[in-house]
């Protein structure tokens, strides 16, 4: 059995109100992310994420492509946030990730996204609230999820980011979040500086997964199959084997757990700069797939989850075209 989403239970000792505020502190000089920019980010967004002192919500919906434990059956309730500690030329969600025109019209309060919340779990039903690149918005969702708790929050907490994420910054979420959902997008330094502007995103990410696992665990779901608790590691596998996904995959089997949930991704189209990049300008061929595919076999990476080579077709966002990007 499960027990109830733990911050809850920090709510009311107070705990949550202490971590919330030292996570506000930290924007005056802001080290949230391993960029360390150290700009006041309640003046300025002029530091690498382009974000000021209030979140950007893009987009929230219930949203029924995530992985199928976290999708259920009345969806994942999936709020998108605009700007990103990273710059990927191959990025899927660029047109909000790296090109907000005017992003103060996407500035939402904490109140603002405490409302979403609760109508994502009490008018759609969502199974949990899924928050996409949360990493330099920590601070303002945390304190949305303090003002959302005693409006009747009660399901899990999704911390879906891309990884570059810092060790100081994940032990103060420690038991907030019931759901770590990271990406591991490179073995290589090279690659990472190169197509993700990223200094040191291999180490970074990799200890940034240890302490998801540290906190949460192998991943946990209820009798319908719906994630409660744990880790999920998402792996992007890219063309040209530029993701070192092999590589990857025997870090988690020795660093992590063969019993670890791994969500390998086939799903890459050459998006936002990447047609105009050789190595990344087509889709995955069915070769580099199945070499991944035989090395979580041969590893026993056997609770992981995959798609098919044709996904490539189907996960793709449209913004700024209706309500939901997804339909």
């Amino acid at each position: 059995m499960v027990q109830s989403c733990s911050y809850l239970s920090l709510y009311v000792s107070g705990e949550l109100k202490k971590r919330l505020q030292r996570l506000k502190n930290r924007l005056s000089q802001c080290d949230l992310c391993p960029r360390l920019c150290r700009v006041n980010r309640n003046e300025t967004n002029q530091g690498y994420c382009r974000s000021g002192h209030r979140a950007y919500i893009c987009s929230y919906c219930d949203h029924h492509g995530e992985e199928p434990p976290l999708s259920g059956t009345n969806g994942s309730g999936t709020i998108f946030f605009g700007n990103c500690n990273l710059r990927c030329v191959f990025c899927q969600n660029a047109d909000i990730s790296q090109k907000l025109i005017h992003p103060e019209q996407y500035a939402c309060s904490a109140q603002e996204i405490a409302r979403i919340m609760i109508y994502l779990q009490n008018v759609k039903k969502c199974h949990n609230i899924n928050f996409v690149s949360p990493t330099h918005f920590v601070a303002q969702i945390v304190e949305a999820i303090y003002f959302a708790t005693p409006l009747g929050l009660k399901i899990p907490l999704v911390y879906n980011s891309n990884g570059y994420d810092s060790l100081n910054t994940l032990r103060e979420l420690d038991g907030i979040f019931d759901i770590y959902l990271p990406d591991l997008k490179y073995a290589d330094e090279c690659y990472a500086r190169k197509y993700s502007a990223a200094k040191n995103y291999t180490p970074n990410a990799r200890a940034a997964v240890k302490e998801m696992y540290r906190q949460v665990g192998l991943l946990q779901v209820n009798t319908q199959g719906v994630a409660q608790k744990g880790l999920i590691i998402r792996h992007l596998v890219l063309p040209n084997r530029l993701a070192g996904s092999v590589s990857s995959l025997h870090w988690i089997a020795r660093e992590i757990s063969p019993k670890v949930t791994i969500s390998l991704m086939a799903q890459y189209y050459p998006a936002n700069h990447a047609d105009k990049i050789a190595l990344l300008a087509r889709t995955l061929k069915i070769g580099e797939y199945e070499e991944v595919l035989r090395t979580m076999e041969e590893l026993h990476l056997d609770n992981s989850l995959y798609q098919e080579l044709n996904a490539a077709l189907f996960y793709r966002p449209h913004f700024w075209e209706g309500d939901h990007p997804f339909d």
